[in-house]
């Protein structure tokens, strides 16, 4: 059926004609998607198939006005995007905890016991698929949003990616669905297009991808969306948050997930007893090696939604939920040599340069072997057959040595004493393993990867990466850090590929790199055990550089999640001469190394209701998630508490609260607070600005010259 073009005005029922055509053509379209690539059941011919959506692009072509978001034909965006906004989760997207035996699989399972009262209960046993997470947010049935899991709370926005994902419905089907449903899901490569996507860049003479999952998040990373609808991306989903009108079943819940066309995993099965678990987990062992996509083993999740309320969380992973690992794969292959690089720290690795062998899907030709201690222990030599596994089915490393086979003469691996780049002689700190080249100013390595971690998105967001930094290095236009602000357009122009735009944008890049927020330039800083969050922590102490390189150790560990190695660590980076010089440097270029007017501290409010009493949060909520109302009473000078005891001032009750805790505050006689009872409160009562903190002299003084190391 072909499409025509009407002349003149079109008459009503010729337009309601044609919305008619066109809806039936894509709800024809998404029916033979989900056959194909939710359920392997093609309905259809390819050829079939492209002529209906041929004749579906046509029509909208001519009707412009009649396309939708959620059109199969707006699968792949024409437009390139210059990056990825950052988004919140409204609910952390937590890791889960591991396990690599039935013994702990055993244990969690008579701890949730135990905690449930020994009531019984059902765990839900699901395949763990090995790629990338993500969060799908729908409304109205349409998919509206999809971000990475980032850090846990905030991610990048890749809706334009994943669009192209033909298992990803556009529109949700069937009814019942929320007005607004998040769900959360991992998003894959299967080993057929790993393979094909490897093969065409080897012919192309491009570098390989060393895994599917790596392929998977890199592919997912394209500011071009046709390169992602091109590899051919799959995803499945196993979690819905919050959803209190859902049923109180997880298994019920990805049931409806499915029929609401979503691709959930047909490796699900609830179990009533240990040993069903265990059944399950030794099935499976076997069976994953036949999966068309990679694996690394089991999740468990406590079934009843309730009954996870109840278990709670720890800060950083779920009571009710543990994630079994399968026993890696083990090959042998040949040793042929060993390689040692210096990284960012100085700290020297050796890795292994194996014969290729094929593990768990992919080709392995190194394997890392962590430091001297490792080398010694196993005795290598050149030439040994060795056997490696992948840790986690995704880092290979060796485990062990066919010494029986050993070729008689071969030599030995020698770690070497001095730096395999600068010569400088290694040293090695007491207590730990690694050696290090303590030629940090001027050994090559060393400062090339100081500049790509300082470039990095978390730190300066400087648009540069590991071969343009090598470039400048070998035409000897930067050695340090501090060299970046000195470049010029015409230094950029000699390298080779680089023309005036090019140079432009890097410069621009570079520029604005002095308005990043001071936690991220520090965190950029590369201190040794001086990461994003404790950045983050320190700049909440310390307003600018000056401050902080004058703190002393006991000062740095008054604060809470700064431990003795990691203030010991500032300590001694601020004692070196040469970073002293490095810092005022970098404030004489122009980089302010002081904190923004949005990391000031959030100023000191009292809150009559709030102020000084302690809140435990359990349950699910409809206004804001549990994190915001963890932010208000904190805000407001509240405490917050994981357990219920004489301590708790308040429960803040949402639906489904874990009975266990609602007996508990009962027996104590704590007062419950619904949703709308605790907005009441913060409503009601008058917030009040408590006195500002005198400012240190530093502060008083910024508007004289400063010194940082008197």
């Amino acid at each position: 059926m072909g499409a025509r073009r009407l002349s003149g005005p079109l008459l009503l029922s010729e337009m309601e004609r044609i919305d008619e055509q066109i809806s039936a053509l894509r709800e024809e379209i998404n029916r033979h998607n989900h056959a194909y690539y939710v359920l392997s059941s093609p309905t259809i011919s390819d050829y079939d198939f492209d002529h209906l959506l041929k004749e579906l692009e046509t029509l909208e072509s001519l009707h412009p006005e009649l396309i939708t978001p959620d059109s199969p034909t707006q699968r792949v965006g024409a437009d390139r995007t210059e990056g990825f906004a950052q988004v919140a989760h409204r609910y952390p997207m937590l890791s889960l905890g591991n396990t690599y035996s039935y013994e702990e699989v055993d244990s969690f399972y008579e701890r949730v016991k135990k905690d449930l009262g020994g009531k019984p209960f059902a765990i839900a046993a699901e395949l763990k698929y090995d790629g990338l997470s993500i969060s799908l947010i729908y409304e109205e049935g349409i998919l509206v949003r999809a971000v990475t899991r980032g850090d846990g709370q905030v991610g990048d926005d890749v809706t334009a990616n994943v669009r192209t994902i033909r298992s990803i419905p556009l529109r949700l089907q069937g009814e019942g669905y929320p007005r607004e449903l998040e769900v959360r899901g991992e998003i894959l490569l299967p080993f057929a297009e790993f393979d094909r996507i490897n093969a065409e860049r080897s012919e192309a003479g491009l570098p390989l991808f060393a895994n599917p999952r790596n392929a998977a998040s890199g592919t997912l990373k394209q500011l071009d969306p046709a390169i992602v609808a091109s590899r051919r991306l799959d995803a499945f989903f196993y979690y819905v948050p919050a959803q209190p009108d859902m049923p109180d079943s997880h298994y019920e819940r990805l049931m409806q997930c499915k029929a609401w066309g979503l691709k959930v995993s047909h490796a699900i099965e609830l179990c009533h007893s240990l040993s069903e678990v265990h059944r399950f987990l030794d099935h499976w062992d076997e069976a994953r090696h036949s999966a068309p996509v990679a694996t690394d083993g089991v999740v468990l999740k406590v079934d009843s939604i309730t009954e996870q309320e109840e278990l709670g969380y720890t800060s950083k992973t779920p009571r009710w939920a543990i994630a079994y690992k399968f026993q890696a794969e083990q090959v042998k292959t040949t040793l042929l040599s060993v390689d040692f690089q210096v990284g960012r720290t100085g700290a020297v690795t050796p890795v292994a340069n194996l014969e290729a062998i094929p593990i768990s899907g992919t080709i392995v030709r190194r394997a890392s072997l962590h430091n001297a201690d490792f080398i010694a222990t196993l005795d290598l030599h050149l030439g040994d057959q060795v056997f490696v596994e992948k840790g986690g089915e995704i880092i290979p490393k060796i485990v062990g040595v066919a010494k029986e086979e050993r070729q008689q003469g071969a030599e030995p691996v020698i770690f070497p004493t001095q730096c395999p780049s600068c010569y400088t002689s290694l040293q090695r700190n007491e207590g730990e393993a690694a050696y290090y080249c303590p030629n940090q100013s001027a050994c090559p390595p060393q400062q090339t990867a100081r500049i790509e971690h300082f470039c990095g998105r978390k730190a300066a967001d400087i648009r540069l990466g590991e071969e343009t930094i090598s470039l400048l290095f070998e035409h000897d236009l930067v050695h340090s850090i501090a060299d970046l602000y000195r470049l010029r357009v015409e230094d950029l122009l000699t390298l080779p590929g680089f023309k005036e735009r090019s140079a432009t944008k890097l410069l621009d890049s570079i520029t604005a790199s002095k308005d990043r927020p001071f936690s991220a330039l520090l965190f950029g800083l590369g201190i040794r055990f001086v990461g994003e969050t404790v950045a983050k922590t320190l700049v909440q102490h310390y307003s600018t550089i000056e401050e902080l390189a004058k703190a002393s150790l006991e000062e740095l560990t008054a604060i809470p999640d700064i431990g003795k190695v990691i203030a010991q660590s500032l300590v001694d980076y601020f004692a070196l001469e040469s970073n002293q010089h490095f810092i005022l440097e970098l404030e004489e270029l122009g980089l302010p190394l002081r904190r923004t007017a949005q990391e000031e501290p959030s100023p000191v409010t009292s809150h009559k209701f709030i102020s000084g009493r302690t809140f435990v949060i359990s349950g699910v909520f409809t206004e804001h998630s549990r994190e915001e109302y963890k932010a208000m009473i904190e805000s407001y000078g509240g405490k917050i508490s994981s357990s219920i005891s004489s301590k708790t001032d308040f429960v803040l009750a949402g639906a489904n609260m874990g009975p266990a805790k609602l007996e508990k505050a009962t027996s104590l006689g704590i007062t419950l607070l619904s949703e709308t009872d605790f907005l009441a409160h913060l409503h009601s009562t008058q917030a009040t600005s408590a006195e500002a903190p005198t400012p240190s002299p530093a502060q008083e003084a910024s508007d004289e010259p400063r010194l940082l190391f008197d």
